[in-house]
């Protein structure tokens, strides 16, 4: 392996913010979504949900919907049977399996229970209002707290899963709690909600020869989908290939298999491509959401301001199949002992179904969630105090290098504390929460927040990725790897890498598209993983190949490798400037002379799981006549490592604050508790946070550096969204004088909170 020492200090693309490669492709329209391609000989598949909470599928009457055009309807009736967990991503994951194609027991509005094969969409669409379904009615349950109580079976067991995680001992926990200064106890709510992306689901599976089958999904792992889909179809690996599509938004939603098992066994069964387009009632129902957690935390404190022990314990509702319930729950336990510097503590997550859309990956995997608990109670914890919440933090938070007292991988460069004194300095915080409160019609206030999130799997699950390599004859590069461009700018990136270590235009590199035919084995975009896993491959696959290509090149010029120079895919000997060639001219000739080809394949395993770090400043105003919430500014600043693309950076900061700020105060998918009907189908009554409603957001990025990242680089895509949630909601109580928990702060929340009577 050659010294990192050979590239130049001087960084010529990383740390640049250049352009999307695919942005004029996007924004002229050229660029092919899957809904956008036509196969003139596609059958149209259109889903039959569950109209009610909870029953067992008596009979499924199509005689009205037998219509010229319709191929066939399938059920749980001729469809495959087998058990699926459909969040898991590498062979041998342990999880529970309840999930099927169909199930004969439908277990919440929405619940697929059919589908019918046509001709054309339009035939697809009006024959399935003709399914009649007939239900046998079963108890359900909605509210998550409910479903501890009265035990309505859904699954078993019940809850699903219960974690518990601690550090310190129980003793001693006891012993801080009785002799602390102060004791701060919350509930805290946060709500399921759907991911939005503007895309909404998207699938066709082509029918091969040899009783193969490929499957296009704008995935986030085409290595998990294969594998779900083997397992829900009873194939082996190789009869199945899956290509990733072009993605028009995931955050989170996309991680998951749903519908490729039921493409790919209609497009066997019909021998005929088949297409699956969900409109947006079906995305928000039938797919995915955020988990709905109830938080209980009591935080111990010090009369020195130091937290000295505290005790979570977590409410997750996964909704109606288990997914990711046990997974996501472990993730937020794990974030718990990453942030502040808590001798005793003590995280316990009970899992539970609900008659209501399953949850899943959503961006920050659990982190928003936690981090709202614990960072809301915090603040009530320092207005108990009587202390300023910046400098309450400033007394707990890690420092760089700590130790993770959860057992974890070691908190790595952490640079909270520059976060947060950054943050302040710049939003001006001392002036601004020193102000006295506000008496009239609208009342201002501040609040802050951190966040942490992880970088990859280090520590918890396999994490490791292989990538080739090559360059052409025309000295061009091909980097072959399994990436998901979720629209991140993931190519992009690690073009620059690439271009970076190897002295060539980015331009000049080329990234096939995922596909489990040809791409090295990766478990995919999720984890906050690609910068800092997959990054680090790709330099160290480019310094390989720049060795090698070195050496070659020295013993054509008759020179030491040391004297060979690259630059802007130029090669030449050290003092010899005018014999200078191409990549390509000296590919070509290295070629001829020596018969090799210039190609490297490695793979790497992660060292490290070490932690990005946020914190949020935020100030709102409040209309106390109507309870609405006006966002006045943001200023985030992240430890970020090494910005590879600042611009990339800073758009993703942008796009997780628009996110967090809905979570906050207006985004939500409530249930009807007598009927168990969902009260929100469409983005009508789905409150999105528009450009109009986003405040100025002044963004700094730390850039201290972390080892063992693409040139210092960690993560930042998912915490994005974590800090920003807390932050408005403690801005809020602040402004008002509440202890609002319940999240999203709605008009009529704040106020009921105003005007208690």
């Amino acid at each position: 392996m050659s010294d990192r020492k050979e590239i130049p200090e001087g960084l010529q693309y990383v740390g640049k913010a250049l352009p999307l490669d695919d942005a004029a492709s996007k924004a002229t329209g050229e660029i092919r979504f899957l809904a956008d391609q036509v196969w003139e000989e596609a059958l149209h598949l259109k889903l039959v949900l569950s109209e009610v909470p909870h029953g067992r599928v008596v009979e499924i009457d199509t005689r009205d919907a037998e219509v010229p055009g319709l191929v066939t309807v399938y059920s749980w009736l001729n469809t495959p049977r087998a058990k699926f967990n459909s969040q898991k991503w590498f062979a041998g994951q342990k999880g529970i399996e309840d999930q099927e194609i169909f199930p004969q027991t439908a277990r919440f509005v929405g619940d697929p229970v059919a589908a019918l094969a046509a001709r054309d969409k339009q035939t697809a669409t009006e024959a399935a209002k003709k399914i009649r379904v007939r239900y046998e009615p079963l108890p359900f349950v909605i509210d998550p707290e409910e479903a501890l109580r009265n035990k309505v079976l859904i699954h078993s067991p019940s809850p699903a899963a219960v974690l518990n995680f601690e550090s310190g001992d129980s003793a001693s926990r006891r012993k801080a709690f009785a002799e602390a200064f102060a004791v701060r106890e919350d509930r805290v709510e946060t709500p399921k909600i759907h991911h939005a992306a503007l895309e909404t689901h998207v699938f066709l599976a082509v029918p091969e020869a040899n009783g193969r089958v490929t499957v296009y999904s704008p995935c986030q792992i085409v290595y998990a989908v294969r594998m779900t889909v083997a397992q829900a179809l009873g194939l082996p690996l190789h009869k199945i290939r899956v290509i990733k599509a072009p993605v028009g938004g995931a955050f989170g939603g996309k991680q998951e298999v749903t519908f490729e098992p039921l493409c790919a066994f209609a497009a066997l069964h019909t021998r005929k491509p088949v297409r699956l387009e969900l409109d947006r009632r079906e995305t928000i129902l039938a797919t995915r959401t955020r988990t709905k957690t109830v938080g209980y935390v009591r935080t111990a404190v010090n009369r020195e301001g130091k937290i000295t022990a505290r005790e979570v314990r977590l409410l997750v509702d996964t909704g109606a199949y288990t997914s990711n319930g046990a997974v996501i729950s472990a993730a937020m336990g794990r974030k718990l002992f990453r942030l502040y510097r808590i001798p005793d503590q003590q995280y316990r997550a009970e899992v539970v179904h609900t008659n209501t859309p399953v949850a899943g990956a959503a961006r920050g995997y659990g982190s928003p969630q936690i981090h709202t608990v614990t960072e809301i109670n915090l603040d009530h914890a320092a207005r108990l105090l009587k202390i300023d919440p910046v400098e309450f933090r400033l007394r707990n938070l890690v420092h760089p290098y700590d130790p993770d007292l959860g057992g974890g991988p070691p908190l790595g460069n952490a640079r909270i504390l520059d976060c947060v004194q950054k943050g302040a300095a710049e939003f001006g915080w001392k002036e601004k929460w020193g102000r006295p409160p506000e008496a009239g019609r609208w009342r201002r206030g501040v609040g802050m927040a951190c966040g942490t999130h992880g970088n990859g799997y280090y520590g918890a699950y396999q994490d490791f990725t292989t990538m080739t390599l090559r360059m052409l004859e025309d000295g061009s590069l091909t980097l072959h790897a399994c990436l998901h461009d979720l629209g991140q700018g993931v190519e992009t990136m690690m073009k620059q890498i690439v271009a970076e270590v190897m002295s060539a235009p980015p331009e000049t590199i080329t990234i096939p598209a995922a596909d489990t035919d040809t791409s090295p084995y990766d478990i995919g975009c999720q984890a906050s993983r690609v910068t800092f896993v997959c990054g680090a491959c790709a330099l160290k696959v480019a310094e390989d190949l720049r060795e090698f290509f070195v050496g070659e090149v020295a013993g054509m010029l008759g020179c030491g490798p040391e004297e060979v120079v690259l630059k802007d895919g130029k090669v030449w000997a050290r003092g010899k400037p005018k014999e200078k060639r191409s990549y390509g001219e000296m590919a070509a000739l290295l070629q001829q002379k020596r018969q090799i080809e210039f190609i490297r394949t490695l793979t790497y395993q992660s060292p490290a799981n070490p932690g990005s770090y946020a914190a949020n400043f935020a100030e709102v105003a409040v209309d106390t006549y109507t309870g609405l919430v006006s966002v006045l500014e943001v200023v985030s600043v992240h430890d970020v490592g090494k910005a590879i693309n600042p611009g990339f950076v800073e758009g993703q900061i942008h796009g997780g604050i628009q996110m967090g700020l809905g979570m906050a105060l207006s985004e939500d998918l409530p249930f009807d508790d007598k009927t168990g009907a969902p009260k929100v189908e469409s983005f009508r009554k789905y409150h999105l946070l528009n450009p109009s409603d986003m405040p100025p957001i002044r963004i700094f990025l730390i850039e201290k550096g972390e080892e063992h990242g693409p040139f210092g680089a960690k993560s930042v895509g998912e915490l994005a969204a974590v800090p920003i949630v807390p932050a408005v909601i403690n801005a809020v109580n602040q402004a008002l004088g509440t202890y609002l928990t319940t999240l999203p702060l709605t008009p009529e929340r704040i106020l009921s909170a105003l005007n208690p009577g």
